[in-house]
């Protein structure tokens, strides 16, 4: 009978170190789960930021001017150049999308005002002047994204952002490389853009592609 007597003793115990013990382990879960959550998305710096977002926003710019090079690119060379910049960058936007999202960035909607004042130039331009256009074009934004992406995956905080930069900067590599061979063939390298008036340079894509 006493040994009875002590088993609900030690039950109430039990029961009694569960109820004080469990505040506690639920503090130390929300700990926890904060970690993670900062660990997630919180180590990337502004600079990462902004990059995924010029990243993905010149990528989409890229997609739509190649659509338009094969439309309305004379140079076979163009058109197949144009087909691979919608290929390649919409396979790099896919890529970022996810990081963008771990991130609490939207992919954009439409591309920037000045990439879309360069579509609305092209758009004007037909045969050899869309050719070498589009290529000069070509040449300035590669060379101003292989600087970009490349300063990204040596100085970026955020290792995902850094990776996709360094994958990017492979690819950008090679299409600049390609697009000074194209542009040598009609007659681009080395030439200047004009608005309408005649005057001035066109704004070409900025933002890393």
């Amino acid at each position: 009978m006493k040994r009875l007597k002590v088993l609900p003793a030690l039950v109430s115990a039990g029961c009694f170190a569960l109820m004080v013990g469990a505040p506690r382990l639920q503090a130390q879960a929300g700990d926890a789960g904060g970690s993670m959550t900062q660990t997630g998305g919180g180590n990337a710096s502004t600079a990462d930021k902004m990059f995924v977002k010029k990243a993905m926003a010149g990528g989409m710019a890229e997609v739509q001017l190649g659509q338009l090079a094969t439309q309305k690119g004379s140079s076979d060379d163009v058109k197949q150049f144009g087909q691979k910049m919608v290929d390649d960058h919409t396979k790099l936007n896919d890529q970022m999308k996810p990081i963008a999202s771990q991130l609490g960035i939207s992919p954009p909607t439409s591309i920037p005002p000045a990439e879309q004042a360069l579509a609305t130039k092209l758009q004007g331009l037909s045969g050899d002047k869309f050719d070498r256009a589009y290529m000069q074009a070509m040449l300035k934004d590669h060379r101003q994204d292989l600087s970009e992406f490349k300063k990204e995956s040596s100085s970026g905080k955020n290792p995902q952002v850094k990776e996709a930069a360094e994958q990017g900067s492979q690819v950008i590599q090679q299409h600049l490389q390609m697009a000074q061979q194209i542009a040598q063939k009609v007659g681009a390298a080395g030439q200047n853009m004009t608005n309408k008036s005649g005057s001035g340079s066109v704004s070409t894509p900025s933002g890393p592609q």
